[in-house]
């Protein structure tokens, strides 16, 4: 069973969307952790067919996304996808990660958006945010990767028994890339589109991500 975990943030403009493509593309066990949301995230993604599981408060992505994998581990899946809320993603990408993982026996997969041309990065993030941030993840982790902050991943059930996500913040990237390594995971990186917004994450949530990163290494 696969189950597809979308920690969501004040998403009401988008989450109903994302759910729906999700079940026109055959993904029935879809789970939306609502970080605290202040609007409609929690009763839209209802409406839509998925499962809600509700934080009080806000704690961030990365508290979102364990809270969601015990979910998914505690219901049986053998392989969990980690989807955005914001619309970001192609969900037609799953079917081909998931075919990979299969054929090569993988335990990880992690979205690229630097392996084929669909995604259109502005530039901001293409010539600064996204290369200094793969930079510190290379030193952080030893791990090289073309995307070091991309949300879309595969983990399969061995891999979640070894990736506990203690970085409330965006600073999880590199936790799991970090524990991956550690518990000698294999993986690969897989092609994935992102469509960027008008109301998706901007240049200060760029710096933001640098920041957890450099300070969750310091004060570890």
């Amino acid at each position: 069973m696969t189950v597809v975990v979308i920690p969501a943030y004040n998403e009401e403009k988008s989450i109903g969307r994302v759910i729906r493509d999700l079940f026109e593309r055959g993904y029935k066990n879809l789970v939306v952790v609502n970080d605290g949301s202040s609007d409609a995230t929690a009763s839209l993604a209802e409406q839509a067919g998925a499962k809600v599981l509700n934080h009080p408060i806000n704690r961030g992505q990365g508290a979102a996304l364990q809270t969601g994998d015990d979910y998914a581990v505690f219901i049986g899946a053998e392989n969990v996808v980690h989807f955005d809320a914001d619309g970001q993603f192609n969900a037609v990408d799953i079917s081909g990660a998931l075919r990979l993982m299969a054929e090569k026996n993988l335990d990880i997969i992690l979205g690229s958006r630097f392996l084929d041309k669909r995604s259109k990065i502005p530039a901001v993030k293409r010539r600064l945010i996204l290369p200094v941030a793969r930079l510190i993840n290379l030193l952080f982790t030893g791990v090289r990767l073309t995307d070091a902050h991309n949300g879309f991943r595969i983990l399969s059930r061995a891999a979640l028994g070894k990736i506990k996500i203690t970085q409330e913040g965006m600073a999880h990237n590199s936790e799991i890339i970090a524990q991956m390594k550690k518990g000698n995971l294999s993986f690969a990186e897989y092609p994935v589109e992102v469509v960027y917004h008008e109301y998706g994450q901007g240049f200060a949530e760029g710096v933001k991500v640098v920041r957890d990163l450099i300070f969750a290494k310091i004060f570890k």
